[in-house]
């Protein structure tokens, strides 16, 4: 039985008819279970980082490339904000319906009310043609044009920013 998060990520797939490889696998949580699931795509998971300020009052789901270095200081630079902090694993799952580790650009789909501010890493638009992704649970992942990441918001309504960390 699918989960609300992934139902909406297979029906946006369908309703943007963009085509895409799936691949089911054991939990993975960490970068380094990705980089398994990634060779067997053929293409990188990127990270999907959920983060907030101190106050938990803004949120932002951020790709980035998974070889990439994260550091809050910098990306709060780029955004011109105040530091950020990883959100935490309950309002991840309160505000985009994944579980800590399967945060991926189909949340956008969970965000009607638009509390989540969509960043991307221009980074992986500029250097990749395919990513990796979770469709919205822990054992499941694919490999979508990243193009995707740009399309989803159609739906969602999301605006993209795009970003250079």
């Amino acid at each position: 039985m699918k989960c609300p998060l992934q139902e909406r990520a297979y029906d946006a797939l369908e309703k943007l008819g963009i085509n895409f490889e799936r691949v089911d696998n054991s939990p993975a949580a960490s970068m380094e279970d990705c980089q398994v699931i990634g060779e067997k795509l053929g293409t990188e998971v990127v990270k999907n980082i959920f983060l907030c300020n101190r106050q938990q009052t803004m949120f932002y789901l951020f790709i980035t490339r998974a070889d990439k270095p994260f550091s809050t200081k910098d990306f709060g630079k780029a955004l011109q904000i105040s530091r950020v902090s990883f959100a935490p694993a309950d309002k991840l799952m309160e505000m985009l319906g994944a579980e800590h580790g399967a945060a991926t650009v189909f949340c956008l789909l969970m965000d009607p009310e638009h509390k989540v501010r969509y960043i991307i890493d221009k980074d992986v638009l500029d250097s990749l043609e395919y990513i990796g992704c979770p469709d919205g649970t822990l054992t499941s992942y694919m490999k979508v044009p990243v193009e995707t990441l740009l399309r989803i918001p159609e739906l969602s309504g999301h605006t993209p920013t795009i970003i250079t960390v």
